[in-house]
């Protein structure tokens, strides 16, 4: 070959890699596909963060051993942001400035998603499959936010509308003292108002508290039929050995959030998590009647995964619908054409769970149902 030839060749040669330097996506090289996730992963509320992160890994280790996502290896990079939306913001920073991830993952906590919200938008980043129903993450539409799980809008409405269906007209409501909480009460209050029924009163309880004897006292004053408990985490536990010990008697009922090491809660209560009603946004982990959760228990059986709820199943199940997601954008993967390979997605079943997604309908699941825990942590319906 001629110098003309050769410098030609050099040329082109050299195009082509400016050509795919500008082509590529961060987070995304020819084997991998890097996503972060900032969740609690130590303090009080650890059980949602260690449970979901262990289901995401648990299914991209499932996707890795069988070659990746068209040959890309997947990689859950996560830092512990201990609950709080300040460190979440920082983490964000990070994942996104430092780490080069792709998308990000499996977030806990209404205040830390809307603490990361504006980092992810700014950046152009997917945010996927938090922890999170709160109602005006579903209203306020973004289109960088993708949500798997119902909404606690639509956890509440059935509590509500069950508890009318009884004939109990009159409640209270203890909730957690933070945008959770304060959120979702405001939710819970517009659905007894369109069920007739009557919240008595409403109580506010801290995220570390350690004794809810004042919290009890309040409520039980005025006799409620039930009690809603818009909470997350070991206060559940501390509400319940609380409300019980100093002689409450109306039926409890709680958030799908409310309990996440149900047979840990189960022993430190004695016995006490006995007759608590809770809403379920995913099957029961143990019922493999329901093809997805047959998969998810093979693969914790394959993989020696430890950790066995309602939440690692949970994110078992985000991670199955995020990694379809990525196929379906092709082997030319952008953020850009995930979230447009995400509002093509229709009306879908990830095995035989239900998801939905479109151009204007993020939401994922509507999949709600209420389930009563025993005595030693299981649950019935």
């Amino acid at each position: 070959m001629g110098m003309v030839g050769f410098t030609r060749g050099l040329a082109a040669a050299c195009m082509g890699l400016l050509v795919s330097a500008a082509q590529a996506e961060t987070g995304v090289t020819d084997t991998r596909i890097r996503v972060g996730q900032s969740a609690v992963f130590s303090g009080p509320a650890a059980d949602f963060g260690n449970d979901y992160r262990a289901g995401i890994t648990l299914y991209f280790d499932r996707v890795n051993k069988a070659g990746g996502v068209l040959g890309r290896k997947l990689e859950l990079v996560s830092l512990d942001d201990g609950y709080d939306p300040k460190r979440t913001a920082e983490n964000t920073r990070k994942l996104l400035d430092d780490e080069k991830v792709f998308a990000l993952i499996g977030y806990v906590a209404t205040g830390n998603l809307i603490a990361a919200m504006p980092i992810a938008e700014q950046a152009g980043a997917p945010m996927f499959a938090p922890l999170v129903g709160t109602t005006s993450f579903r209203t306020n539409f973004n289109k960088h936010l993708f949500h798997v799980r119902a909404s606690y809008q639509q956890e509440l409405k059935k509590i509500v509308s069950h508890l009318a269906t009884l004939g109990i007209r009159n409640i209270a409501v203890v909730y957690q003292n933070s945008a959770f909480g304060k959120g979702n009460l405001e939710t819970c209050l517009q659905l007894a108002a369109q069920y007739d029924v009557k919240v008595l009163q409403s109580t506010p309880m801290e995220i570390a508290a350690t004794d809810a004897k004042d919290v009890v006292g309040a409520l039980t004053k005025d006799k409620p039929g039930a009690v809603v408990m818009i909470l997350a985490g070991r206060m559940v536990e501390v509400f319940l050995r609380d409300y019980r010990g100093g002689g409450g008697v109306a039926p409890l009922y709680t958030l799908s959030v409310g309990i996440t090491d149900a047979k840990g809660s189960a022993q430190r209560l004695n016995g006490g998590l006995e007759g608590l009603v809770t809403a379920s946004i995913v099957p029961p982990p143990g019922l493999t009647r329901h093809a997805i959760v047959a998969d998810y228990r093979r693969d914790r059986e394959a993989f020696g995964s430890k950790a066995d709820s309602y939440t690692a199943l949970e994110g078992y199940i985000a991670a199955r619908v995020f990694v379809e997601g990525l196929k379906r954008s092709g082997r030319g993967l952008t953020r850009d054409g995930f979230i447009a390979a995400m509002e093509s997605f229709g009306s879908a079943k990830i095995a035989d769970y239900p998801v939905e997604y479109g151009p204007r309908n993020h939401n994922g699941s509507s999949f709600v149902d209420l389930e009563m825990y025993t005595k030693d942590g299981s649950l019935v319906r």
